[in-house]
């Protein structure tokens, strides 16, 4: 495999971004959910090399009381981004409360947030004249690791063909903060991190996916598993054919 060239793609990737605006809106804005992550970060410097700052806005959408929050403003501050912030904990809490004669799952709690958050984006986008950014990776789609119309929604996605790997240099090419582009990953809904929550390391996995090694048979045939389990998010909804 050609090693990769992080300004290379970079470039290839804005191109890719200025495309789609001529396309799909010319006069409109990229509308990116800030989570203080280094995906989020990525995207949104993507999205103003790609358009200006001008015509990027930021949407941080904190559940309550997060603790990576100065991630998330260190991140607007530094692009000089519009934005704006949306608490969802009281959408979220209102759901739950209404929601009778069912018992919640541990699951369902989980999932809630980041599916009120895309709503969210997309009431703001369509506010604020925008298209929204998916700011899934190629390495957690591989696993399933989004959250089926949370998430992994979205208009366009300038990260889906590339690994946690890929990405993290390419956030060193665009001069983001180091502390952004390494930030440990944290899913933001149970308190632990990516890597304790899929049981390998993003390392791993991208080598895997990159060139199909990876010397952990017990955690390889995971990967596959949970690969085979988890195409049904990146496909169209089945449509019974007339």
């Amino acid at each position: 495999m050609e090693k990769f060239d992080a300004v290379e793609v970079k470039n290839r990737i804005v191109e890719w971004i200025r495309a789609f605006f001529e396309k799909n809106g010319p006069d409109c804005n990229a509308v990116v959910g800030i989570s203080g992550g280094k995906d989020s970060s990525i995207v949104a410097a993507l999205c103003v090399e790609a358009l200006g700052k001008d015509r990027v806005f930021g949407v941080l959408m904190p559940c309550g009381e997060q603790a990576d929050i100065d991630m998330a403003r260190l991140l607007v501050s530094h692009l000089g981004i519009r934005n704006t912030e949306v608490n969802v904990r009281d959408a979220v809490e209102g759901v739950l409360n209404n929601i009778k004669d069912v018992e919640i799952s541990a699951q369902t709690r989980i999932n809630l947030p980041p599916r009120i958050r895309m709503a969210t984006l997309y009431a703001v986008s369509q506010s604020v004249n925008g298209r929204v950014a998916n700011t899934c990776n190629l390495s957690e789609d591989w696993v399933g690791y989004s959250t089926r119309y949370g998430d992994a929604a979205g208009d366009f996605s300038p990260l889906a063909k590339i690994t946690v790997t890929e990405a993290k240099a390419i956030g060193r090419v665009l001069g983001l903060p180091e502390v952004l582009v390494d930030k440990v990953p944290i899913d933001g809904l149970c308190g632990k991190t990516d890597e304790e929550n899929l049981g390998f390391t993003y390392e791993m996995l991208d080598r895997y996916i990159r060139e199909g090694i990876c010397e952990d048979e017990e955690k390889r045939k995971k990967i596959d598993s949970m690969h085979e389990r988890n195409l049904f998010k990146l496909e169209l909804m089945p449509c019974f054919e007339l």
